[in-house]
């Protein structure tokens, strides 16, 4: 049964004639203490497509993609301003159920972290927490993550043994099926391959690609080459502020701002 995330600050969606939105964020600020982290943020993130946030370390991409789900809140400076709109809510008000917000919008970090159990353990760890305990529904769970995950056929025969027995991309492919278990509408990635070595980077970015058949990705990479790959849309962060946002392949060929095309470049950054 879905948990309702809020019920106040209800602003309809609206959806243009191109695609459907998954969010919309409407002039979000993000401090730490004094520090303006991220600065009048106004963006629409597609449904069903990848959106890829770059911009040199400490731009504010990879705050910006903690504050969709609330993991900022574990920041004790932290505060937000501003709407994230989802499913007519926003996600920045203060009456919102995060448990159930983070289960419909889950996130993998840049490092693999598997808890020290069982493949099948992992992936069943949050089922339990909302009382489905039958092996009889968890197994097909547990199979259906799996496959789409693309980890099943390597894993199907051992999935009882730990977790931490994987290889480093395993295991962040693992991470991203333990959160496909959830059922979530909406992926965030946070330099899921940066980790990773190149075969490895190349499983994870296919992965990215067939899953937004299913899922709305947002992902933040320091990759201008896996940026370029995977996605469908590409937001420029520069100091906090959001420079540019535009359809990936005018991003690289074609920015707006003479400072995306800097750093598209190399020039700095």
């Amino acid at each position: 049964m879905k948990v309702s995330i809020g019920t106040k600050n209800r602003i309809a969606l609206k959806e243009t004639e191109d695609y459907k939105v998954a969010l919309k964020v409407k002039d979000l600020n993000i401090y730490y203490g004094d520090n303006h982290a991220v600065k009048d943020v106004n963006m629409d993130i597609r449904q069903n497509a990848v959106t890829a946030l770059i911009g040199p370390s400490g731009c504010g991409k990879s705050t910006f993609l903690r504050s969709i789900n609330r993991m900022n809140d574990l920041i004790p400076i932290a505060r937000s301003t501003g709407e994230i709109l989802y499913e007519d809510v926003n996600l920045v008000g203060n009456d919102i159920n995060i448990v159930a917000l983070r289960k419909e919008i889950g996130m993998v970090f840049q490092r693999p972290n598997p808890f020290p159990k069982s493949i099948y353990n992992n992936i069943t760890h949050a089922l339990k927490f909302y009382g489905i305990n039958s092996k009889k529904k968890l197994d097909p769970i547990v199979e259906e993550s799996l496959r789409k995950a693309a980890l099943w056929d390597e894993v199907k025969d051992r999935l009882h043994d730990s977790a931490l027995s994987l290889s480093g991309g395993q295991q962040q492919r693992l991470c991203i099926a333990r959160t496909l278990a959830m059922k979530p509408n909406i992926l965030l990635l946070d330099e899921p391959a940066s980790a990773l070595d190149p075969i490895s980077n190349a499983k994870i970015e296919d992965l990215i690609i067939e899953l937004k058949k299913d899922f709305t990705i947002v992902i933040v990479t320091h990759n201008m080459h896996q940026a370029s790959r995977i996605s469908d849309n590409t937001a420029f962060f520069l100091n906090g502020d959001l420079i540019e946002m535009d359809k990936t392949d005018k991003i690289f060929t074609n920015p707006s701002k003479k400072e995306t095309e800097d750093y598209i470049t190399g020039r700095f950054g």
